[in-house]
Protein backbone atom coordinates (compact mmCIF):
# COMPACT_ATOMS: atom_id res chain seq x y z
CA UNK A 1 0.00 0.00 0.00
CA UNK A 2 1.50 3.39 -0.92
CA UNK A 3 2.15 6.02 1.74
CA UNK A 4 -0.54 8.63 2.10
CA UNK A 5 1.65 11.64 1.28
CA UNK A 6 -0.47 13.62 -1.19
CA UNK A 7 -1.15 17.03 -2.69
CA UNK A 8 -4.90 17.62 -2.52
CA UNK A 9 -6.14 20.01 -5.21
CA UNK A 10 -9.25 22.04 -4.45
CA UNK A 11 -10.69 22.96 -7.84
CA UNK A 12 -13.51 25.00 -6.31
CA UNK A 13 -10.86 27.20 -4.67
CA UNK A 14 -9.16 27.55 -8.06
CA UNK A 15 -12.38 28.74 -9.67
CA UNK A 16 -12.99 31.13 -6.77
CA UNK A 17 -9.55 32.67 -7.26
CA UNK A 18 -10.04 32.95 -11.02
CA UNK A 19 -13.34 34.76 -10.51
CA UNK A 20 -11.65 37.12 -8.05
CA UNK A 21 -8.97 37.82 -10.66
CA UNK A 22 -11.66 38.50 -13.26
CA UNK A 23 -13.42 40.86 -10.86
CA UNK A 24 -10.23 42.74 -10.12
CA UNK A 25 -9.40 42.90 -13.84
CA UNK A 26 -12.38 45.20 -14.37
CA UNK A 27 -13.00 45.68 -18.08
CA UNK A 28 -10.09 43.42 -19.00
CA UNK A 29 -10.53 39.70 -19.52
CA UNK A 30 -8.33 37.31 -17.54
CA UNK A 31 -6.27 34.71 -19.39
CA UNK A 32 -5.37 31.93 -16.96
CA UNK A 33 -1.62 31.38 -16.66
CA UNK A 34 -1.15 27.62 -16.13
CA UNK A 35 2.50 27.11 -17.07
CA UNK A 36 4.92 24.88 -15.11
CA UNK A 37 2.36 22.06 -14.96
CA UNK A 38 -0.28 24.41 -13.64
CA UNK A 39 2.17 25.79 -11.05
CA UNK A 40 2.67 22.24 -9.84
CA UNK A 41 -1.03 21.42 -9.56
CA UNK A 42 -1.32 19.40 -12.79
CA UNK A 43 -1.93 21.26 -16.04
CA UNK A 44 -4.75 18.96 -17.17
CA UNK A 45 -6.50 19.38 -13.81
CA UNK A 46 -6.26 23.16 -13.96
CA UNK A 47 -7.17 23.56 -17.64
CA UNK A 48 -10.20 21.33 -17.25
CA UNK A 49 -11.40 23.10 -14.11
CA UNK A 50 -11.27 26.48 -15.87
CA UNK A 51 -12.64 25.31 -19.22
CA UNK A 52 -15.95 27.11 -18.66
CA UNK A 53 -14.31 30.16 -17.08
CA UNK A 54 -11.23 31.30 -18.99
CA UNK A 55 -11.31 32.69 -22.52
CA UNK A 56 -7.59 32.06 -23.03
CA UNK A 57 -4.81 30.16 -21.32
CA UNK A 58 -1.18 31.23 -21.14
CA UNK A 59 1.87 28.98 -20.84
CA UNK A 60 5.60 29.36 -21.26
CA UNK A 61 6.26 26.98 -24.17
CA UNK A 62 4.61 24.91 -26.85
CA UNK A 63 4.86 21.56 -25.07
CA UNK A 64 2.71 22.99 -22.30
CA UNK A 65 0.21 24.18 -24.89
CA UNK A 66 0.00 20.67 -26.34
CA UNK A 67 -0.67 19.33 -22.84
CA UNK A 68 -3.70 21.61 -22.70
CA UNK A 69 -4.92 20.29 -26.04
CA UNK A 70 -4.37 16.72 -24.82
CA UNK A 71 -6.66 17.52 -21.89
CA UNK A 72 -9.45 18.31 -24.35
CA UNK A 73 -9.56 22.10 -23.85
CA UNK A 74 -9.86 24.15 -27.04
CA UNK A 75 -9.38 27.77 -25.89
CA UNK A 76 -6.61 29.78 -27.57
CA UNK A 77 -3.28 29.37 -25.78
CA UNK A 78 -0.77 32.22 -25.55
CA UNK A 79 2.90 31.13 -25.62
CA UNK A 80 4.68 33.64 -23.39
CA UNK A 81 8.17 32.69 -24.64
CA UNK A 82 7.05 32.55 -28.24
CA UNK A 83 8.44 29.68 -30.26
CA UNK A 84 11.85 28.02 -30.20
CA UNK A 85 11.99 26.80 -33.82
CA UNK A 86 10.47 27.84 -37.15
CA UNK A 87 8.52 24.60 -37.42
CA UNK A 88 6.65 25.47 -34.23
CA UNK A 89 4.79 28.21 -36.08
CA UNK A 90 2.96 25.65 -38.21
CA UNK A 91 1.85 23.90 -35.05
CA UNK A 92 0.62 27.23 -33.71
CA UNK A 93 -1.52 27.75 -36.81
CA UNK A 94 -2.95 24.24 -36.61
CA UNK A 95 -3.72 24.39 -32.89
CA UNK A 96 -4.78 28.01 -32.30
CA UNK A 97 -1.69 28.86 -30.28
CA UNK A 98 -0.75 32.55 -30.07
CA UNK A 99 3.03 33.02 -29.66
CA UNK A 100 4.45 36.17 -28.11
CA UNK A 101 7.36 37.06 -30.37
CA UNK A 102 10.23 38.88 -28.72
CA UNK A 103 13.22 38.88 -31.12
CA UNK A 104 14.10 39.36 -34.78
CA UNK A 105 14.93 35.69 -35.33
CA UNK A 106 11.38 34.73 -34.44
CA UNK A 107 10.11 37.36 -36.87
CA UNK A 108 12.28 35.90 -39.64
CA UNK A 109 10.75 32.47 -39.05
CA UNK A 110 7.35 33.91 -39.98
CA UNK A 111 8.48 34.02 -43.62
CA UNK A 112 9.03 30.25 -43.71
CA UNK A 113 5.38 29.26 -43.74
CA UNK A 114 1.86 30.16 -42.68
CA UNK A 115 1.82 32.56 -39.76
CA UNK A 116 -0.35 32.22 -36.64
CA UNK A 117 -1.90 35.03 -34.70
CA UNK A 118 0.95 36.74 -32.85
CA UNK A 119 1.63 39.14 -30.01
CA UNK A 120 4.73 41.32 -29.74
CA UNK A 121 6.64 41.59 -26.47
CA UNK A 122 7.62 45.14 -25.51
CA UNK A 123 10.62 45.62 -23.23
CA UNK A 124 9.54 48.44 -20.95
CA UNK A 125 12.36 48.04 -18.45
CA UNK A 126 12.48 44.48 -17.15
CA UNK A 127 15.16 43.67 -19.74
CA UNK A 128 14.53 39.96 -20.07
CA UNK A 129 12.75 39.65 -23.43
CA UNK A 130 11.13 41.97 -25.94
CA UNK A 131 11.60 44.75 -28.45
CA UNK A 132 12.53 48.16 -27.18
CA UNK A 133 9.82 50.79 -27.70
CA UNK A 134 11.79 52.56 -30.43
CA UNK A 135 11.99 49.29 -32.37
CA UNK A 136 8.25 48.74 -32.57
CA UNK A 137 7.50 50.97 -35.61
CA UNK A 138 10.12 49.12 -37.66
CA UNK A 139 8.90 45.72 -36.50
CA UNK A 140 5.27 46.49 -37.36
CA UNK A 141 6.32 47.98 -40.71
CA UNK A 142 8.29 44.82 -41.52
CA UNK A 143 5.24 42.70 -40.76
CA UNK A 144 3.15 44.91 -43.03
CA UNK A 145 5.71 44.71 -45.86
CA UNK A 146 5.67 40.92 -45.58
CA UNK A 147 1.88 40.82 -45.70
CA UNK A 148 1.72 39.61 -42.11
CA UNK A 149 0.42 42.71 -40.33
CA UNK A 150 -3.04 41.13 -40.10
CA UNK A 151 -1.58 38.34 -37.93
CA UNK A 152 -0.53 40.81 -35.23
CA UNK A 153 -3.27 40.91 -32.58
CA UNK A 154 -1.62 42.70 -29.70
CA UNK A 155 1.24 43.80 -27.47
CA UNK A 156 2.48 42.38 -24.17
CA UNK A 157 4.83 43.61 -21.48
CA UNK A 158 5.78 42.32 -18.03
CA UNK A 159 6.21 44.20 -14.78
CA UNK A 160 9.36 43.89 -12.71
CA UNK A 161 8.21 45.34 -9.38
CA UNK A 162 4.41 45.12 -9.29
CA UNK A 163 4.71 43.04 -6.11
CA UNK A 164 6.23 46.01 -4.27
CA UNK A 165 3.63 48.69 -3.42
CA UNK A 166 6.39 51.17 -2.63
CA UNK A 167 8.06 50.92 -6.03
CA UNK A 168 7.34 53.48 -8.74
CA UNK A 169 8.67 51.26 -11.52
CA UNK A 170 5.26 49.83 -12.45
CA UNK A 171 3.92 53.32 -13.11
CA UNK A 172 6.97 54.06 -15.26
CA UNK A 173 6.60 50.82 -17.21
CA UNK A 174 2.89 51.45 -17.77
CA UNK A 175 3.57 54.91 -19.20
CA UNK A 176 6.32 53.52 -21.40
CA UNK A 177 4.01 50.79 -22.71
CA UNK A 178 1.17 53.20 -23.43
CA UNK A 179 3.45 55.52 -25.37
CA UNK A 180 5.09 52.67 -27.27
CA UNK A 181 1.80 51.13 -28.41
CA UNK A 182 -0.30 54.28 -28.91
CA UNK A 183 0.06 54.18 -32.71
CA UNK A 184 -1.99 50.96 -32.90
CA UNK A 185 -5.13 51.52 -30.79
CA UNK A 186 -6.97 48.77 -32.67
CA UNK A 187 -4.66 46.08 -31.26
CA UNK A 188 -5.02 44.39 -27.89
CA UNK A 189 -2.75 45.06 -24.94
CA UNK A 190 -1.79 42.92 -21.94
CA UNK A 191 0.32 43.92 -18.94
CA UNK A 192 -1.24 42.54 -15.79
CA UNK A 193 0.52 39.80 -13.84
CA UNK A 194 -1.08 38.64 -10.58
CA UNK A 195 0.43 41.46 -8.55
CA UNK A 196 -0.98 44.10 -10.89
CA UNK A 197 -4.51 43.00 -9.95
CA UNK A 198 -3.86 44.26 -6.42
CA UNK A 199 -2.52 47.69 -7.40
CA UNK A 200 -5.15 50.38 -7.04
CA UNK A 201 -5.73 52.30 -10.25
CA UNK A 202 -3.50 50.06 -12.36
CA UNK A 203 -4.83 49.80 -15.95
CA UNK A 204 -5.02 46.21 -17.19
CA UNK A 205 -6.18 47.02 -20.75
CA UNK A 206 -7.67 44.11 -22.71
CA UNK A 207 -6.26 40.94 -21.14
CA UNK A 208 -4.78 40.43 -17.70
CA UNK A 209 -2.59 37.43 -16.91
CA UNK A 210 -3.26 36.06 -13.41
CA UNK A 211 -0.85 33.30 -12.45
CA UNK A 212 0.17 32.62 -8.85
CA UNK A 213 -3.00 34.19 -7.46
CA UNK A 214 -5.07 31.48 -9.14
CA UNK A 215 -3.44 28.94 -6.85
CA UNK A 216 -4.03 30.91 -3.66
CA UNK A 217 -0.48 32.11 -3.03
CA UNK A 218 0.46 35.74 -2.69
CA UNK A 219 2.01 37.83 -5.46
CA UNK A 220 2.62 40.73 -3.05
CA UNK A 221 5.57 41.41 -0.77
CA UNK A 222 4.63 41.10 2.88
CA UNK A 223 1.20 39.57 2.26
CA UNK A 224 -0.07 36.00 2.34
CA UNK A 225 -2.63 34.66 -0.08
CA UNK A 226 -5.41 34.47 2.54
CA UNK A 227 -4.69 38.09 3.54
CA UNK A 228 -5.47 39.04 -0.07
CA UNK A 229 -8.73 37.11 -0.07
CA UNK A 230 -7.35 34.10 -1.96
CA UNK A 231 -8.09 30.47 -1.19
CA UNK A 232 -5.33 27.83 -1.14
CA UNK A 233 -5.74 25.32 -3.95
CA UNK A 234 -3.07 22.81 -2.88
CA UNK A 235 -3.02 21.16 0.53
CA UNK A 236 0.23 19.26 0.91
CA UNK A 237 -0.13 16.60 3.57
CA UNK A 238 1.73 13.54 4.80
CA UNK A 239 1.18 11.00 7.57
CA UNK A 240 2.64 11.13 11.04
CA UNK A 241 4.55 7.83 11.08
CA UNK A 242 6.05 7.79 14.60
CA UNK A 243 6.05 9.69 17.87
CA UNK A 244 8.45 9.66 20.81
CA UNK A 245 9.52 11.62 23.85
CA UNK A 246 12.94 13.24 23.71
CA UNK A 247 14.62 14.36 26.89
CA UNK A 248 16.31 17.66 27.61
CA UNK A 249 19.74 17.61 26.01
CA UNK A 250 18.82 15.08 23.28
CA UNK A 251 19.07 16.07 19.62
CA UNK A 252 17.07 15.19 16.51
CA UNK A 253 18.20 14.38 12.99
CA UNK A 254 21.18 15.21 10.82
CA UNK A 255 23.76 17.51 12.28
CA UNK A 256 22.01 17.39 15.65
CA UNK A 257 20.55 20.67 14.48
CA UNK A 258 17.93 20.86 17.21
CA UNK A 259 18.55 20.02 20.85
CA UNK A 260 15.66 19.76 23.32
CA UNK A 261 15.76 22.17 26.25
CA UNK A 262 13.00 20.20 28.01
CA UNK A 263 11.13 16.94 27.63
CA UNK A 264 9.33 17.17 24.28
CA UNK A 265 6.93 14.93 22.41
CA UNK A 266 7.93 14.90 18.78
CA UNK A 267 6.84 13.08 15.65
CA UNK A 268 8.21 12.07 12.26
CA UNK A 269 6.31 12.93 9.09
CA UNK A 270 6.67 11.01 5.81
CA UNK A 271 7.74 13.86 3.56
CA UNK A 272 11.06 15.53 2.77
CA UNK A 273 13.03 17.36 0.16
CA UNK A 274 12.77 14.34 -2.14
CA UNK A 275 9.09 15.22 -2.34
CA UNK A 276 9.76 18.90 -2.93
CA UNK A 277 9.42 20.12 0.63
CA UNK A 278 12.11 22.81 1.08
CA UNK A 279 15.27 21.56 2.77
CA UNK A 280 16.04 25.02 4.09
CA UNK A 281 12.84 25.14 6.14
CA UNK A 282 14.14 24.64 9.66
CA UNK A 283 13.08 24.73 13.27
CA UNK A 284 10.01 26.89 13.76
CA UNK A 285 8.56 26.48 10.27
CA UNK A 286 4.82 26.04 10.78
CA UNK A 287 2.78 22.95 9.95
CA UNK A 288 -0.56 21.75 11.30
CA UNK A 289 -2.27 18.61 12.55
CA UNK A 290 -5.98 18.37 13.30
CA UNK A 291 -6.27 22.09 12.59
CA UNK A 292 -3.71 22.93 15.29
CA UNK A 293 -0.51 24.66 14.32
CA UNK A 294 2.74 22.92 15.20
CA UNK A 295 6.36 23.54 14.22
CA UNK A 296 9.23 21.73 12.49
CA UNK A 297 12.29 20.64 14.45
CA UNK A 298 15.83 20.42 13.05
CA UNK A 299 16.80 19.64 9.47
CA UNK A 300 14.50 18.34 6.75
CA UNK A 301 15.68 14.95 5.43
CA UNK A 302 15.08 13.54 1.94
CA UNK A 303 12.06 11.48 3.02
CA UNK A 304 11.14 12.69 6.51
CA UNK A 305 10.96 15.68 8.79
CA UNK A 306 10.43 16.12 12.52
CA UNK A 307 7.70 18.10 14.22
CA UNK A 308 7.04 19.29 17.76
CA UNK A 309 3.72 17.86 18.99
CA UNK A 310 3.53 19.96 22.16
CA UNK A 311 0.60 21.96 20.76
CA UNK A 312 -1.20 18.86 19.50
CA UNK A 313 -1.04 16.38 22.40
CA UNK A 314 -3.80 14.20 20.94
CA UNK A 315 -1.87 13.54 17.68
CA UNK A 316 -1.30 9.87 16.88
CA UNK A 317 0.54 7.82 14.27
CA UNK A 318 -1.36 7.83 10.99
CA UNK A 319 -2.81 11.31 11.44
CA UNK A 320 -2.39 13.57 8.39
CA UNK A 321 -0.04 16.52 8.85
CA UNK A 322 -0.66 19.65 6.77
CA UNK A 323 2.61 21.07 5.46
CA UNK A 324 0.74 23.89 3.75
CA UNK A 325 -2.90 24.48 2.96
CA UNK A 326 -5.87 26.12 4.71
CA UNK A 327 -4.27 26.30 8.18
CA UNK A 328 -0.69 27.14 7.16
CA UNK A 329 -0.28 29.21 4.00
CA UNK A 330 2.39 28.24 1.51
CA UNK A 331 3.63 31.82 1.78
CA UNK A 332 4.45 31.33 5.47
CA UNK A 333 6.45 28.21 4.72
CA UNK A 334 8.23 29.95 1.85
CA UNK A 335 9.23 32.85 4.11
CA UNK A 336 10.74 30.43 6.61
CA UNK A 337 12.67 28.71 3.81
CA UNK A 338 13.93 31.97 2.30
CA UNK A 339 12.02 31.59 -0.94
CA UNK A 340 8.59 32.29 -2.48
CA UNK A 341 5.38 30.33 -2.78
CA UNK A 342 5.88 29.94 -6.54
CA UNK A 343 8.97 27.80 -5.99
CA UNK A 344 7.35 25.58 -3.40
CA UNK A 345 4.22 24.86 -5.44
CA UNK A 346 6.09 24.14 -8.66
CA UNK A 347 8.72 22.11 -6.79
CA UNK A 348 6.47 19.35 -5.44
CA UNK A 349 7.88 16.25 -7.12
CA UNK A 350 6.18 13.58 -9.16
CA UNK A 351 6.26 11.02 -6.34
CA UNK A 352 3.57 13.06 -4.59
CA UNK A 353 0.24 12.25 -6.27
CA UNK A 354 -2.14 15.10 -7.03
CA UNK A 355 -5.66 14.23 -5.97
CA UNK A 356 -8.45 16.57 -7.08
CA UNK A 357 -11.43 17.15 -4.89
Amino acid sequence: MPRSTVARIDLDALRFNYRLASEKAGNARAMAVIKADGYGHGIANIAGALANEAGKYAVACIEEAFAIRDSGCRQPVVLLQGVHAAMDLRDCVANDFEPVLHCHQQLQWLAEGPAPKIWLKVNTGMNRLGFRPDELPGVVAALEDAGQKHQLIGFVTHFACADDPDSTMTVQQTRCFETATAAWPELMRSVGNSAAHFRSGQPLYDWSRPGIMLYGASPMIGKTGPALGLRPVMTLQAPLISTRMVQAGESIGYGAAWVADRETRMGMVAIGYGDGYPRHAGTGTPAAIGGKRIRLLGRVSMDMLAVDLTMAPEAREGDPVELWGPTVSVDEVAACAGTIGYELLTGVTSRVPRVCG
